[in-house]
């Protein structure tokens, strides 16, 4: 039988992406599949999507990054305090020597919950010994960020998007060899009451843990910035967070289902999430609208339009210059960033307009300052 599919999409998906979307229909236990309007092409999985199983786990459909999401907080400050260069330089230089893009030069404490829970082999222990010591605190490349926003207030905001860094891959990985495959749709999957699948959940509630102590790390030392260079604090009471990679227990309809989510943020009546724009264009923070054919979903940004070889290749660095104006970054890895120019994804304001059933705009930030790893 295949799975039922609703769609909010802002533009045609295009031919490889409706074949990779009636494959997961087609996988066995697949209930219920919600395409947001930010789908694309991904391994096996298309990013964007939500799956709903009644007894499956599909790694393929939490994804590599497990737990990545979006962080964010408030300043008690005006945005006009980045509003010359020499302030933006002083910011993003501390950054650079504050935010390491792949790992710290020594290692780093884990809190406790992290250190003693047990990791199902002795494989992972030992990446969590190396790797996620080294990692934590650090924003990794592609379309993890750090960026500094005004709201229409003019007040100042951080939004920070990072996940679980080579830990989450590494899970994802493990539990693969241990997989079956799906004869249907060729995919591989975990019988979520067999050993194996309760491991999986077990490690991925680890890897959403430690995902989620990054992101508290990295906005930690971004405050930090701020009030040693700009002296300016942060209000924490708005902090607030959502991860948008991750499979969890939910009744839906009166049936209990396995809701997976990649590319996708949970968006139940009321619940806040974070959408992020591009470099260039806006972001949004939301509340979600409960909209049950979604799964209580929504999209988690605007989506890429073009492959990073495809962006490489077809945006003009005049292009992506224009299309970065008014927004402080670093000039000197301009040429590392065209693959992340607003150019290569999708218009974020027809994304919204595309889920306005699924969630509403509580605040639109424009970017100040972008900082990447290249």
């Amino acid at each position: 039988m295949t799975a039922t599919l609703h769609r909010w999409t802002s533009t045609p998906l295009g031919v490889d992406v409706d074949a990779s979307l009636q494959r997961l229909a087609s996988a066995g236990g697949a209930a219920h599949i919600a395409v947001m309007p930010d789908a694309h092409l991904a391994h096996d999985v298309c990013v964007g999507t939500v799956l709903a199983t009644r007894d499956r786990i599909y790694p393929a459909a939490v994804g590599g990054d497990i737990g990545c999401g979006m962080a964010a907080i408030a300043f008690n400050a005006d945005a006009s305090i980045l509003d010359g260069e020499i302030a933006a330089a002083r910011v993003l230089s501390a950054l650079y020597s504050t935010i390491p893009c792949l790992k710290h030069r020594a290692a780093r404490p884990l809190a406790a919950a992290l250190a003693d829970a047990q990791l199902s082999a002795p494989t992972l222990e030992r990446r969590r010994a190396r790797e996620g010591r080294f990692q934590l605190g650090t924003l990794g490349r592609g379309n993890h960020f750090l960026e500094f926003q005004r709201d229409d207030e003019e007040r100042l905001w951080l939004m920070v998007h990072s996940g679980s860094r080579s830990m989450g891959v590494a899970i994802r990985d493990h539990h693969l060899h241990a997989a079956t495959t799906d004869r249907a749709s060729g995919l591989l999957f975990l019988d979520v009451d067999s050993d194996e699948g309760r491991a999986y959940i077990c490690d991925h509630e680890w890897a959403l843990a430690y995902a989620q102590a990054n992101r508290a790390e990295l906005v930690r030392r971004a405050v930090t910035v701020i009030a040693d260079v700009l002296d300016a604090s942060a209000d924490a009471e708005t902090f607030f967070a959502c991860h948008h990679n991750h499979v969890r227990r939910e009744t839906h309809a009166g049936e209990p289902l396995l809701v997976h989510r990649k590319g996708a943020i949970s968006a139940r009546q009321d619940e806040a999430g974070i959408i992020p724009g591009s470099m260039g264009v806006a972001s949004y923070h939301t509340s979600g609208r409960g909209c049950a054919a979604a799964l209580n979903s929504s999209s988690h940004g605007a989506g890429r339009a073009m492959s990073r070889t495809e962006a490489r290749r077809r945006i003009p660095m005049r292009t992506f210059r224009r299309q970065m104006q008014g927004v402080w970054y670093d000039h000197r890895r301009e040429r590392h960033l065209l693959d992340e120019a607003p150019g290569a994804y999708r218009d974020i304001a027809a994304v919204m307009r595309a889920q306005r059933e699924l969630t509403r705009i509580d605040r639109r930030l424009r970017p100040v300052l972008s900082f990447k790893g290249t």
